[in-house]
């Protein structure tokens, strides 16, 4: 593969770190053996620490042979799809690098999904195996029944949480008593199902040998889904190649061995993937995982572990501060303290330095690029600010009509090219082809954000010409809501808009248009209830108002933006 032409000038390459290389000089190697290679280097180093147990890089990498060598004998063929539903666990690094060893394909799940989103999962990658955890198995077994036998998953390999936690955890660190009882439950799986369910215990203990590692770089690796203004989510397509570039990037933060990072930001998510899964293993450093968010876990954990790299979104830092404890957590370790999916408050990141001298290093980037394609330098941040274009990357502001490059300053839609770009939609060549635009001979990807550039380099979001809603981060395309809002019974049409929220920023409000027989029988709590029941809690409505009807334009179509602007004018 030829290598991206060198970046042209451009405005922040006066302001770029001296500490820094403009580009890097990716591996041509697969992610796998990036596994590999840290294994024997640092083979007792702990490579995740949770509730205080520690999983070494050499039993990391043999799990992740054991789970491909399950894989292959249950029928996984190089390129093949691997679905991969679960929270936060060193599990989750073990089946990931084993998928690839397998020469296969990781399809992440977002695991607050139901059964109804899970569907989705199966069929559009057309995957026939699916690793999850042991509370997930009843929405995998649902969503499996649904669909006719020639699509469904035909073997499910099934973990505990449990499994990889100490008998007993240190009371400094102990999760809240729920949180424990989640951790350490054991559901029976599904019924009648033996043949098709695998405990991920017994499957280890089998040591099935897997075939050659014979994927190469620019094979596809990662299959994550993401929505968009109309339809059910799409796959981004990621080869090894794509995702080595932010994998290696970790020196933007001064990441290496010695580093010890917090992961408390889900590892389904491409961010959390690349800085929970992706980066310490290139880096041989040590990660403290966290499988759900808990402000006071989160705090005893930084005291007791002492991370020097937490990468978060800023409602995580919100919410440490409301902590009536937090002074007496103990953050004098942080050096590096990074994120993004939503604005950092201006009195928030003060702060932040002013009581921890710690500067919050905002970045920017999508599902499509691997995570960031933009980011602050710690050394030179700016507040509410998408940060500079890192390592190889080229990013511009162009009308997103005419596609000519907008003066420094002014509006326009951010597009982007850089070595982290994927390669496309998974089987949507039409989008594909709408995503990118070609600048000076290069490929650039359209993010649909409308931002502008200061005249050092710095980017600013103004806004979106995607259809989106931010809660807390989590990306919710209101279209997506709509499908899953249409199945409930009551509902004759629905429009799901954004309402201001003080915590989350951004959340979700449905204006909902009830059939004749419903009116007067469903209330708003009934269709929150309901959502709640059927869809992921970050993207089930928190609100809902009842109209008579809709605004539409000539053509019959919904004009979500009138209500938006009712909502927030």
């Amino acid at each position: 593969m030829n290598p991206l032409p060198e970046v042209p000038p451009r405005p922040h390459h006066t302001i770029w770190p001296r500490r820094l290389p403009r580009a890097l000089a990716i591996p041509s190697t697969t992610l796998w053996f990036n596994l590999e290679v840290t294994a024997q280097r640092f083979p007792d180093k702990p490579a995740y620490l949770f509730f205080g147990r520690a999983l070494d890089f050499r039993t990391l990498h043999a799990q992740a042979e054991q789970v491909a060598g399950w894989l292959q004998q249950a029928g996984v063929r190089a390129g093949d799809r691997v679905a991969l539903y679960l929270q936060n666990c060193p599990q989750y690094a073990a089946a990931y690098y084993g998928i690839l060893r397998a020469n296969a394909v990781v399809v992440p799940v977002n695991p607050m999904n139901k059964a109804e989103e899970f569907s989705h999962y199966i069929t559009d990658p057309e995957a026939r195996v699916a690793i999850c955890s042991a509370d997930l198995t009843g929405f995998v077994a649902q969503a499996n029944a649904r669909l006719p036998e020639a699509q469904r998953l035909r073997q499910v390999l099934v973990l505990r949480y449990a499994d990889a936690l100490p008998d007993a955890i240190d009371a400094d660190i102990a999760p809240p008593p729920a949180m424990e009882a989640w951790l350490r439950a054991d559901p029976p799986l599904p019924e009648g199902t033996s043949e098709r369910y695998t405990r991920w215990a017994d499957a280890l203990a089998q040591r099935h040998a897997p075939g050659p590692h014979t994927a190469q770089p620019d094979d596809l690796a990662l299959l994550p889904y993401t929505s968009g203004t109309t339809g059910l989510p799409k796959g981004c397509m990621h080869t090894h190649r794509t995702l080595m570039s932010n994998t290696v990037g970790g020196c933007w933060g001064n990441a290496g061995a010695e580093t010890v990072s917090l992961a408390v930001v889900p590892m389904f998510h491409i961010t959390g993937m690349v800085y929970g899964v992706l980066g310490p293993v290139w880096n041989g450093s040590t990660t403290v995982l966290m499988p759900r968010w808990d402000r006071e876990l989160a705090g005893r954990l930084i005291s007791r572990h002492r991370p020097t790299h937490w990468t978060c979104i800023p409602t995580m830092i919100i919410d440490l501060f409301g902590s009536p404890n937090y002074k007496s957590f103990d953050l004098s370790s942080l050096r590096y303290l990074s994120g993004g999916g939503a604005a950092m408050p201006q009195a928030v990141a003060e702060r932040l330095q002013a009581e921890f001298g710690l500067t919050f290093a905002e970045g920017y980037g999508l599902t499509e690029t691997a995570a960031p394609s933009h980011a602050n330098p710690p050394e030179r941040a700016k507040l509410q600010c998408l940060g500079i274009p890192i390592f190889g990357v080229d990013s511009r502001v162009v009308d997103p009509v005419t596609l000519q490059e907008m003066p420094v300053g002014e509006v326009g839609e951010i597009v982007t090219c850089g070595p982290m770009v994927f390669q496309g939609y998974w089987r949507h060549p039409e989008a594909t082809r709408a995503a990118f635009i070609e600048i000076e001979g290069r490929r650039f990807f359209r993010t649909g954000d409308l931002g502008r550039m200061d005249d050092e380099g710095y980017f600013f979001i103004t806004d979106r010409l995607k259809r989106m809603i931010n809660a807390s981060g989590f990306k919710v395309w209101p279209a997506e809501v709509e499908a899953l809002l249409y199945k409930h019974p009551a509902v004759q049409e629905a429009c799901v808009i954004a309402a201001r929220d003080a915590y989350r920023g951004e959340t979700v409000k449905a204006v909902v248009v009830l059939r004749s027989e419903a009116r007067g029988v469903t209330s708003e709590q009934d269709i929150v209830d309901w959502a709640r029941d059927h869809m992921a809690a970050y993207k089930a409505p928190r609100l809902v108002s009842f109209a008579e009807s809709l605004p539409k334009s000539g053509a019959g179509k919904v004009l979500w933006r009138v209500l938006q602007e009712q909502e927030s004018p």
